[in-house]
């Protein structure tokens, strides 16, 4: 039903994004007394004043990132993991052993860092997301460069040391803007690096909980 509807309304456009919208049971993503709502269109609570997002929000964003196996991706936000599973289901198909693609996700808050790493690893996404308890708008331990990056907050501006750890031919998906309770009052951004310049496009007005950490909202 949630995956249709979605399909009808132009949100899902790929077969890679359908497939893991099916895939992926939203329901071990979400605080047990709101399962019976977890195919609602509509944020819920998770924890900590954080919401898992609407899924028509969660594959608008899958789409934008032009997901492919193999590559590596980070996200900024884990909050119940339910994104990042859904990023590892198409950059790491269990069907394709030889795919070596992978989700870094990073949640700043860690009860939420250990409540996405029980989910995952529930749902059976552990082996293909890494969750780490840290400020991702920083960037990431790492020294390699990210074929795409997610941030599932609002961030005041776009976070310089992620564009550095975007690879050439990368993706960004971004809500850039302040926070103004459930109005929208953000920006959804899509950055892409080519040919050594950056170019940064609005995609829609969206309302996302503020990003906390050096490069968010103090």
């Amino acid at each position: 039903m949630m995956v249709e509807r979605l399909v009808s309304m132009g949100i899902i456009k790929s077969e890679r994004v359908r497939k893991a919208a099916e895939s992926v049971p939203r329901e071990l993503f979400v605080l047990p007394e709101y399962r019976d709502q977890a195919y609602d269109d509509r944020p819920l609570p998770i924890g900590e004043g954080q919401t898992i997002s609407a899924p028509h929000m969660v594959f608008l964003m899958d789409e934008l990132l032009d997901l492919r196996p193999g590559m590596l991706v980070l996200e900024v936000g884990t909050g119940s993991g339910y994104q990042a599973a859904t990023i590892a289901e198409i950059v790491a198909p269990k069907e394709d052993p030889d795919s070596w693609g992978h989700v870094i996700s990073a949640e700043i808050n860690p009860f939420l860092a250990d409540f996405a790493f029980a989910n995952l690893r529930a749902a059976g996404y552990s082996d293909r997301v890494s969750v780490l308890n840290m400020d991702g708008s920083q960037g990431f331990p790492i020294r390699k460069k990210a074929d795409r990056i997610l941030v599932t907050a609002a961030a005041p501006s776009i976070p310089e040391p992620l564009i550095n750890q975007l690879a050439e031919g990368g993706r960004m998906v971004i809500p850039v803007g302040p926070v103004r309770g459930f109005f929208f009052g953000q920006d959804l951004m899509l950055v892409v690096k080519s040919a050594g310049e950056v170019k940064v496009e609005k995609v829609i007005d969206v309302a996302f909980v503020p990003l906390r950490g050096k490069y968010g909202w103090s």
